[in-house]
């Protein structure tokens, strides 16, 4: 299982407040692993440089087509800006019709937690996904 290490691309200011981005991606087909990986890698080269982000990690299970990302930003507005400009855009509409499923979740910790815990992201991805699967079954 490949993983990218949590890296910092701006330190925090202290006593502040992280708002924290966690997702999961998986792909249609095997064949869909190597472009979504190619893809996911530029959005990681762009992260590390992008403002208001305080740091970052991927691991990729490519036997399983299954991405998880993981992010920290000095606020809302900063993670929307980062998805907002390229090449971050042009990937998200681009994979669009590779994805099968997807799960993004939320939520803000003091700065001083960083770097994030995977397993606290994955509790975070998993709850959020019995969320997304209740309001699916609610609607039909």
């Amino acid at each position: 299982m490949p993983t990218l290490a949590w890296t910092i691309p701006n330190p925090a200011a202290p006593n502040t407040q992280a708002y924290v981005m966690a997702s999961r991606f998986e792909v249609r087909s095997r064949k869909d692993v190597p472009r979504f990986f190619l893809k996911a890698l530029s959005a990681w080269r762009q992260v590390r440089s992008a403002p208001g982000a305080l740091g970052a990690s991927l691991i990729a299970e490519p036997l399983k087509r299954t991405f998880f990302t993981l992010s920290a930003w000095e606020g809302r507005d900063a993670l929307y800006a980062f998805a907002r400009t390229e090449p971050h855009r042009g990937i998200m509409t681009g994979l669009r019709s590779t994805m099968r499923d997807s799960t993004f979740t939320f939520w803000e910790v003091p700065v001083e937690e960083l770097p994030l815990a995977w397993e606290s992201a994955r509790q975070h991805l998993a709850e959020q996904a019995r969320l997304d699967a209740g309001k699916g079954a609610a609607s039909r």
